[in-house]
């Protein structure tokens, strides 16, 4: 049997629309930062993402998602640093740093490490991008054992291409809301609800039982 495309793209389309930490956080940075250093956010999470579909392909993603202790690591990993940027944020917004009164937001301090190093961040401690990986893709091969690893990698392909531009539409947006021109006062409150939002995506994977 051959991969089940017609169900598999609409469905991770949905998925990727779906606003979570990593889309905000694209957001977030074009909105700061500019498209730019976004997009090189952007491709560091697709990086991330890859690395884990390759361990699922290779199979020892289904060995990883079925170790509880794994998965708290990860999780609790992704919880303090979802936390770190929600209270970094929130200082943020404290200070008023980032933004002119009427100008666009200053670069990305340091470089662009901090954007790049972010997203990867938080798309590789997320485990449920793991667990999704793990669970979501063989639902759609074949069902043929010899060709499960390849058609593993070709549904991680499309996956990728689909996260991406998608992570570009939200990149998008952003560039166009700081193309308007942004107060200093709408800085403050973008980084603040930002940090509110890190910080509930924090709370609610600290919550959840991934085990």
């Amino acid at each position: 049997m051959s991969i089940n495309w017609l169900a598999f793209l609409p469905t991770v389309l949905l998925i990727s629309l779906i606003p979570g930490a990593s889309q905000l956080l694209g957001l977030r940075n074009a909105l700061r930062h500019g498209a730019t250093p976004a997009a090189a956010g952007l491709a560091s999470r697709l990086t991330a993402f890859g690395l884990l579909i390759a361990l699922v392909a290779a199979g020892f993603g289904a060995a990883v998602a079925a170790s509880a202790t794994a998965l708290e690591t990860i999780k609790w990993v992704g919880v303090v640093y979802l936390a770190w940027l929600g209270v970094t944020s929130l200082w943020q917004a404290r200070r008023g740093g980032g933004a002119t009164e009427f100008g666009a937001p200053r670069p990305v301090p340091s470089g662009w490490r901090p954007v790049v190093t972010g997203e990867f961040l938080v798309a590789l401690t997320n485990p449920k991008a793991l667990l999704l990986f793990a669970a979501l893709l063989p639902q759609f091969t074949g069902g043929q054992a010899d060709r499960a690893p390849l058609q593993l990698g070709l549904l991680g392909l499309a996956y990728l291409v689909i996260e991406g531009l998608v992570g570009l539409l939200y990149i998008l947006a952003g560039r166009r809301l700081r193309g308007g021109g942004i107060s200093a006062r709408v800085q403050r409150r973008v980084d603040a609800g930002s940090g509110v939002l890190f910080l509930g995506l924090s709370g609610l994977l600290a919550a959840e039982d991934v085990a």
